[in-house]
């Protein structure tokens, strides 16, 4: 446990290699707080010589793979540097677990404010900056789609061969493995499962333009000005190598539609301002220059991968091992994501 209260890992070390090697002065970490966000990892924003960083490294009691996801996001982000995306930069790396213990780096701090966690009152008042913060992360989703694996140095970063194809049998042996959950209530209060992902199966896109992949892009892991700028992407950690639409298709799911706030609408406020979901698909469309025909299979499969995701923490919770209020409320995000899979596919 660090002298810091609360934080449950030792930072000594890591101050000791941050000014062994000249990244920080004598004086070592200073106001450190722990930041909101970040479940997967530990977070810690602090100041030296007058400016802020943050730390990032795997949780007290890592995951088997808490180290690899984390050399993933330092050689992503350093391969990020120059482009048109919003990101923090990598100012130091340790890849040695003998350091530490685990693997760490520290970014530069990016100011700014996370929607899902609160929306200054400028941004509250104004519906231009929430139509900006829509377009901008439209915008930095299409930035990301042009940058080459390649020559990014990225082309070994995920296997490219049956992307597609290997998505439904990932996500339907992720729900299947939810059964050794004791207490678990079963995949049949989600509805028919199986025949969206052969729904998926049949309708396979014929080949795909590949690119890099954020994983998990929504609004809440964006950081913006008060201005609507988006600032930074955060939270790397599932990024890879695939078809940058999963990311679109990821962000519409979770976007407020004509059809009011569902149960897997992003929890932000207010709503109102922000484009809608035809002036979003029209805008990257142009920045991206993308074919979008296939984009509702894009869309299918983002409520199906998350829906059967956010179901995972429902079992943990009927099994006592998650907050049941937790538990139920994401519960019911799984079935409006897989209801709405059902209804795009009813519209195609």
């Amino acid at each position: 446990m660090s002298k810091q209260t609360g934080i449950p890992i030792d930072l000594a070390p890591i101050e000791h290699w941050l000014v062994a090697n000249g990244i920080l002065d004598g004086a070592g970490l200073g106001d450190i707080r722990q930041l909101a966000g970040g479940t997967q990892n530990i977070v810690l924003r602090f100041s030296n010589g007058g400016r802020d960083y943050v730390l990032r490294h795997p949780p007290a009691k890592p995951r088997p793979n808490s180290n690899t996801l984390l050399e993933r996001e330092i050689r992503l982000l350093g391969a990020l540097a120059g482009s048109h995306v919003p990101h923090p930069a990598v100012i130091a790396a340790c890849t040695d677990t003998a350091v530490a213990g685990s693997v760490f780096y520290v970014m530069e701090a990016v100011d700014g404010f996370n929607p899902t966690v609160a929306m200054p009152a400028t941004v509250v008042a104004s519906s231009a900056a929430r139509h900006r913060m829509g377009f901008e992360m439209i915008d930095s989703l299409a930035a990301l789609a042009k940058i080459d694996p390649a020559t990014s140095g990225l082309s070994d970063f995920g296997k490219l061969d049956g992307f597609l194809a290997r998505q439904v049998d990932r996500w339907a042996s992720e729900l299947a493995d939810y059964e050794r959950f004791a207490g678990w209530q079963g995949p049949d209060a989600l509805g028919d499962v199986q025949a969206i992902g052969q729904w998926l199966t049949d309708n396979l896109p014929p080949d795909m333009q590949p690119g890099i992949i954020h994983g998990d892009y929504h609004v809440g892991n964006c950081i913006f000005g008060e201005d609507g700028r988006l600032h930074a992407i955060v939270d790397w950690e599932m990024a890879t190598l695939g078809d940058p639409l999963v990311d679109l298709g990821r962000l519409l799911v979770s976007w407020p539609g004509p059809g009011g706030v569902k149960p897997q609408t992003m929890r932000v406020t207010p709503l109102d301002g922000f484009p809608g979901h035809a002036e979003m698909i029209a805008r990257y469309a142009e920045q991206s220059g993308r074919s979008l025909t296939q984009l509702p299979w894009f869309e299918v499969l983002a409520c199906y991968k998350l829906g059967l995701i956010l179901e995972g923490t429902h079992a943990r919770a009927q099994a006592g091992l998650a907050d049941m209020a937790t538990g139920a409320r994401l519960h019911r995000s799984a079935v409006a994501l897989l209801d709405e899979a059902r209804a795009i596919i009813a519209r195609h």
